[in-house]
């Protein structure tokens, strides 16, 4: 191992170790999240060492636990006692194996395994004047010295506690398919003939920061003119928490000057990239989660079973392609319209040795 992260508790009496915090969900299932805790026996004075590790929900800000109001929600949680150690498997992972070395007789190792319809690290990007913690879905490793696993009554002194922040994470798949294709045919008013159009992207999934592709075709029967194309790329989050809300925000949107003239036609390729740095002031945007306050991007698409309920953010993306069509004859502006196609898109982090 390269790096451990250890977190120890206020009174020096136990430390929790990891030799990483990304774990990765291969959507049907989740890496295995395996540590280990350092337990001085004589400062327990009879208690047990429990951990815990919980996936929740964060939905305000810090400054609400002041007056009483949680602002978290736990959407799935897992608790084990290591110390005293149970009865149980004995065996060890080879980054366990590599903690004890370091840690020694008093180190006690834990394992989780995560359920595949969590849903992965994602954060709500504040606002330019927003202060505190941002709202999201967040993982956390907790070790705690208590008389009991989940007393109702039972005060825990944060002295007697130690965690650690993870992320959950998904990369794109191995196998890239061939994107999707939309097409649409439009009628206009006093038009005896229709425009045509049929968008495609050039694959299925797309890594952050990478060019996507549009393909447009354009068969313009009318008499009418298509001024310009626009194209549109809309972030999609449904968050799943006591109801299901979804909002839709726009992170880029670009237009180009083609113009297709009566009786003509188009076929053209144009690239878009949608960036987190051009949508920096945007309250509420997704995001991918961040451990501290390094660099994050575009949340990732979530990817999950068919079918498989899940709650916290889920993430997707579309493209718009829009062509802007002018009225032509006597009434002039009061006939244009718009053409308007939508495409899937998946946007993801790439596997750590690949591409997409």
């Amino acid at each position: 191992m390269s790096k451990v992260f250890k977190k120890t508790s206020g009174n020096g009496h136990i430390a929790l170790y990891l030799g990483k915090r990304d774990f990765v969900d291969n959507v049907d299932s989740v890496e295995v999240v395996d540590g280990v805790v350092k337990v001085d026996p004589s400062g327990l004075d009879g208690r047990n060492v429990y951990i815990y590790l919980a996936c929740a929900f964060r939905y305000g800000s810090d400054d609400l636990d002041v007056i009483g109001l949680s602002c978290r929600k736990d959407i799935w949680i897992n608790r084990v006692q290591v110390y005293p150690p149970l009865a149980g498997n004995a065996n060890k992972s080879p980054m366990q194996e590599s903690l004890l070395k370091k840690v020694g007789e008093q180190g006690c190792p834990f394992f989780f395994q995560m359920p595949p319809n969590l849903p992965c690290s994602v954060s709500l990007q504040p606002g330019p004047n927003d202060s505190g913690k941002a709202c999201g879905v967040d993982f956390e490793v907790k070790a705690y010295i208590a008389k009991e696993e989940n007393s109702a009554t039972e005060v825990i002194d944060k002295k007697d506690t130690c965690r650690l922040m993870i992320r959950k994470i998904q990369f794109a798949p191995d196998k890239n398919n061939t994107g999707p294709k939309a097409e649409i045919t439009k009628q206009f008013m006093m038009s005896d003939k229709p425009v045509h159009m049929e968008a495609s992207l050039d694959k299925e999934v797309y890594c952050h920061g990478d060019p996507i592709t549009v393909s447009v075709k354009i068969n313009n029967e009318t008499t009418k003119v298509v001024k310009k194309i626009q194209i549109i790329v809309e972030q999609l989050t449904s968050v799943v928490l006591y109801s299901s809300d979804t909002y839709t925000k726009t992170v880029l949107n670009e237009e180009f000057g083609e113009t297709v003239n009566a009786n003509s036609t188009l076929d053209k390729s144009f690239q878009v990239i949608p960036l987190l740095a051009n949508n920096k002031e945007k309250r509420g945007l997704s995001v991918d989660g961040r451990l501290k306050d390094e660099d994050t991007h575009l949340a990732s698409t979530t990817l999950s079973q068919d079918n498989k309920e899940m709650q916290g953010i889920i993430v997707s993306y579309k493209v718009k392609v829009n062509l802007m069509v002018s009225g032509g004859g006597l009434l002039g502006g009061l006939t244009s319209s718009d053409v308007i196609v939508e495409l899937p898109l998946t946007l993801m982090a790439p596997q750590p040795a690949g591409k997409c």
